[in-house]
């Protein structure tokens, strides 16, 4: 079995799926497929609002072409299937895209043809969950008419030094034969190799277990910063210190939103609670990690009074919107916690991010976020909510010249000096 010159598919062109077709589009037939219109009209003048592609690497992928069209994906082969995999409102996973892929997928499929997903499921959600869709929509067979694999996603928004190629990417598939033809197929454009799981459901739980290590590191790190804020410690000053023994693992506060790490842990809970076992450490995490935003907006307006500054009525700058620092993606970002909080104490709220779409940020959080540089001299309060590079340029001066005389200067991130800000995780 060999997929070296197969037509490959890639189904959905997000921050997983286009960087994956384009370093398979430098080597074989690729169609990028995404179901938004505008997106592939977008990648055909050769623009990525994602950011995560250049220009000039999309024109080195020449054998890579998008469709919205599922007609195009019936000469393929091999289909890639890289769509998000949410919670909805109860944390509960929400596996409609990943259904509704399988199904696009089914319909397009012939004989021999091989499915893998990278978006992150829990343990067992590839053939439990999608391999009967995919039965049921193609009329063949899994394991004699088709074949599934697991390859998880490690793309990491915002990083130009850890790209695609330089990750090591995990594999498996189905059967020993496909799992080896899977590896070989993603070892022509992985630079840093490949590691060959077991099964896929070892590749799903590595997966899932990744970012639910993060999550549960930082909720530690959120709640010492908890615990020494009452200490009238600076977490920051406490790490330092205990970074200097060889093994202490570099973990900070901070927001935890996005697609991935405040999300992951909920599909391994899931099937957790599903066999009968009720997770304590990784859902304490998340409770944690969860409210750390209402905390920032509750010290904001515990420093405003203690400074005397009426918050009813009050201006609020939040600078940065996106999940996290250089990078466009506010889906699931907790500064809008901040935002939210802090307007349920009657403040009014300015956003200002010079790296959103602003009429994404209106369309998804009712924001109406600012077009330009904030005002000066104009802020009773302002959050430093996202560590963007232009922040970091800016400087402490800069930023505190946006509010009033006595305004307080909150810096999530601790970016900024100890004894220029008024707050900090």
């Amino acid at each position: 079995m060999d997929f070296s010159h197969a037509q490959v598919a890639i189904i959905g062109l997000g921050y997983v799926g286009l960087p994956l077709a384009v370093e398979f589009g430098k080597q074989q037939p690729v169609v990028g497929f995404d179901i938004n219109a505008a997106r592939i009209e977008e990648l055909r003048t050769g623009h990525d609002a994602t950011l995560e592609v250049s220009a000039d690497e999309l024109r080195s992928a020449r054998h890579l072409r998008y469709s919205s069209d599922p007609g195009a994906l019936k000469d393929c082969q091999v289909f890639i299937v890289t769509v998000p995999t949410p919670v909805d409102r109860a944390k509960r996973p929400d596996l409609t895209p990943l259904i509704l892929a399988s199904e696009t997928v089914g319909k397009a499929m012939a004989p021999g043809s091989v499915v893998i997903y990278e978006s992150t499921v829990y343990p067992g959600a590839t053939e439990e969950i999608c391999v009967p869709v995919l039965e049921r929509h193609s009329g063949l067979k899994f394991n004699e008419d088709f074949f599934c694999g697991y390859s998880p996603e490690r793309i990491n928004p915002g990083d130009k030094e850890h790209r695609l190629p330089d990750i090591r990417k995990v594999t498996s598939g189905s059967t020993p034969e496909v799992s080896e033809a899977i590896d070989a197929l993603y070892r022509k454009i992985i630079v840093a190799g490949t590691h060959r799981a077991s099964s896929i459901r070892v590749a799903e739980a590595a997966k899932v277990i990744e970012n639910t290590q993060r999550d549960v590191n930082i909720a530690l790190m959120n709640e010492l910063s908890l615990l020494f804020h009452k200490l009238d410690i600076d977490t920051l000053e406490v790490l330092k210190a205990a970074g200097t023994k060889w093994n202490f693992l570099p973990f900070r506060p901070g927001l935890v939103g996005g697609h991935c790490i405040g999300v992951d842990p909920y599909y391994l809970t899931h099937k957790a609670q599903e066999v009968g076992y009720h997770p304590q450490v990784i859902l304490a995490g998340r409770r944690i990690n969860d409210r750390m935003a209402i905390h920032v907006a509750d010290e904001v307006v515990k420093l405003m009074l203690r400074r005397g500054i009426p918050v009813l009525g009050s201006r609020v700058l939040v600078l940065g919107l996106t999940f996290k620092e250089n990078c466009p993606d506010v889906r699931n970002t907790k500064a809008v916690d901040i935002v939210t909080t802090l307007r349920g104490y009657n403040a009014e709220i300015d956003v200002y991010d010079p790296w959103i779409n602003i009429e994404d940020a209106e369309a998804e959080y009712g924001l109406a976020c600012l077009r330009q540089a904030p005002r000066h001299d104009h802020y009773d309060a302002i959050v430093l909510a996202v560590a963007h590079h232009q922040f970091v340029t800016m400087g402490v001066r800069a930023i505190k010249a946006f509010g009033k005389e006595h305004a307080v200067l909150f810096d999530v991130k601790g970016i900024l000096p100890r004894s220029e800000v008024d707050g900090r995780l």
